[in-house]
């Protein structure tokens, strides 16, 4: 009797796609981030290279340099930037520097006071110092002659929004010197100057440097502060605003970004140079440094930690105590009104449900379209030699791309009427993109830095006992890194909530999100309802926080037993 061997279609089929299934996702990733990050932005460069008649001229920027007021808002960007990097620097550094080389009473909760202001969005501090230092202020006297309403308000707002920036990276400076470093000093009888000098400061330089360049490209790209507290105090990116919403000038708003686009490339590109530059600074056979007591060092920066942690606490304190007065500062009796009847009077209530949706959207679309990329550059292998480096740099990209600018550029190319991609324009849609966009940078390299650390053995074992790499991902590689992949939920969620300038130029009345509601309650006087909806906000990204940890808490338990077993 004859027979015939089937083939066998589904081993077929599964060979087929663990061959090109990760090159058609990674091709389909790289489209992706060309549609929705590289097109806008080089529509943004063509709008301001191209005149009325769609001919290649510098018209406009020759047009928008000969304007009144531009030299004196591009000094004004550069200089208030400058100074709030000289003053921000050093503040979080000196705080940075009593987390990791001293020994406090409750450092974790100093860790999170010195972060507390990433629980909210910009406008919160602007607001806050308007209310401790404006012209109905409660210390307006310690300003004498000045007013907040300019470059006081804007640099001192900014060093406050900007602090936890710099605190993040000069944390992790100073948590990797090598311990026998500070023996060798201890034994040759080194002053305590001396090892600060010649080994806690070197040994931070990179981070020093690099957190000095975030700041200033956060100061620069910065939006919403100075349209809040700059009053006439004219800087580029209020400029852009005015031209794109107040004039409906798209081309000349197109120059302004890339006035502003230029000063943060320039400054992130120094910052890689620098990243390439640095050395380890632990090798394998380095001692982590642990501080001893010294009571006099702990005392003063326990003192520097409080007074910087009452300031930080007293712009949200004040912002809340806002929220709750019922009209500041002639009747201060304590309502709920603003939460009640003002955010529903002024129409805006809808707003914050709108975050709540474009920042959960935020996080379930944006976490695994980003992890799972980051995963085939990492773990796979397949495809043309051109793709992994392709969306290597389409992933640096957005490091160093302001979201007003980016803002622009997603008008000047979804806003095209011969757009096939033109529905999506001032929908919820086209601002969870924006969103997942614009952190798209930070976000990938928490993915690839957990993926780095899986030993490239877990693959290899696997197709040796023929289990397919998408059981492998799901069994394995996901498990183990679910605690970056949470954080990067969390970190989504809470930019989006809390992000102004990506968004602003993108919303229609009905998507109007509750931070750009803020802006819009602050220009119409309604001081108590943009308290009141900033104070939503920062009640909101606090409690995710605290479901994080505890689902955190919870997951590893149940997916990650093994890191509780005791060796």
């Amino acid at each position: 009797m004859n027979t015939r061997v089937l083939p066998n279609i589904g081993a077929d089929a599964s060979r087929n796609w663990g061959a090109y299934g990760p090159t058609v996702l990674l091709l389909l990733s790289a489209l992706a981030l060309c549609i929705f990050m590289l097109v806008p932005l080089g529509t943004l460069l063509m709008g301001s290279v191209l005149d009325d008649q769609g001919h290649l001229s510098l018209s406009k920027f020759v047009e928008f340099a000969s304007t009144p007021g531009v030299a004196t808002a591009t000094w004004n960007t550069l200089w208030v930037a400058t100074l709030v990097t000289l003053i921000t620097v050093p503040l979080a550094f000196i705080y940075a520097y009593a987390l990791q080389r001293a020994c406090l009473p409750l450092s974790g909760v100093w860790r999170i006071v010195g972060l507390s202001a990433l629980a909210g969005p910009s406008l919160v501090g602007a607001i806050a110092f308007i209310q401790w230092f404006g012209t109905q202020g409660v210390l307006k006297s310690w300003l004498g002659e000045h007013t907040v309403y300019g470059p006081i308000g804007i640099t001192m707002a900014t060093v406050y929004a900007s602090f936890p920036h710099a605190l993040m990276l000069l944390v992790v400076a100073l948590a990797t010197t090598d311990g026998r470093l500070y023996e060798a000093a201890d034994a040759l009888g080194a002053s305590r100057w001396r090892k600060f000098w010649t080994i806690t400061l070197p040994s931070a330089k990179y981070g020093l440097i690099s957190a000095a360049l975030v700041v200033f490209a956060y100061s620069v790209s910065e939006f919403g502060i100075p349209k809040v507290i700059g009053g006439n105090f004219p800087v580029l990116a209020v400029e852009i605003y005015i031209q794109v919403v107040g004039m409906h000038d798209f081309g000349r708003g197109a120059v302004v970004a890339l006035l502003l686009l230029a000063p943060v490339l320039m400054a992130f590109a120094a910052e890689g140079y620098i990243q390439r530059k640095q050395h380890a600074s632990l090798s394998a056979r380095a001692v982590p440094y642990a501080p001893r007591p010294d009571p006099r060092r702990d005392l003063a920066l326990l003192v520097y930690c409080g007074v910087i942690g009452v300031i930080m606490l007293a712009m949200l304190g004040m912002a809340a105590y806002t929220s709750l007065v019922r009209f500041w500062p002639y009747n201060l009796e304590l309502t709920l009104n603003h939460y009640l009847f003002g955010l529903t009077e002024a129409g805006v209530l809808n707003a914050y449900l709108n975050s709540l949706t474009i920042g959960a959207l935020t996080a379930l679309v944006g976490t695994p379209f980003i992890f799972v990329t980051a995963y085939l550059v990492e773990k796979t292998h397949t495809g043309p030699a051109w793709l992994r480096p392709l969306i290597r740099a389409l992933a640096t990209l957005p490091m160093g791309v302001p979201g007003l600018v980016l803002g622009i550029g997603y008008i000047l190319f979804f806003n095209a009427p011969g757009n096939p991609l033109n529905g999506l324009y001032q929908t919820l849609a086209i601002m969870v993109v924006a969103n997942v966009v614009h952190y798209y940078t930070s976000c990938h390299l928490s993915a690839l830095t957990a993926l780095k650390s899986i030993d490239r053995e877990f693959e290899a074992v696997s197709a040796s006992l023929r289990v397919s790499q998408f059981t492998t991902f799901w069994r394995v590689t996901l498990p183990i890194c679910l605690p970056a992949v949470l954080e990067i939920a969390r970190y989504l969620f809470i930019n989006a909530m809390t992000t102004v300038s990506a968004l602003v130029f993108l919303y229609s009345p009905g998507t109007m999100p509750a931070s750009v509601s803020i802006l819009h309650l602050d220009e119409a006087g309604d001081l108590g309802p943009a308290a009141a909806m900033a104070t939503l906000i920062v009640l909101t990204t606090i409690s995710v926080s605290v479901l994080y940890s505890i689902a955190t808490h919870f997951l590893l338990r149940r997916h990650q037993a093994w890191r509780q077993l005791k060796r």
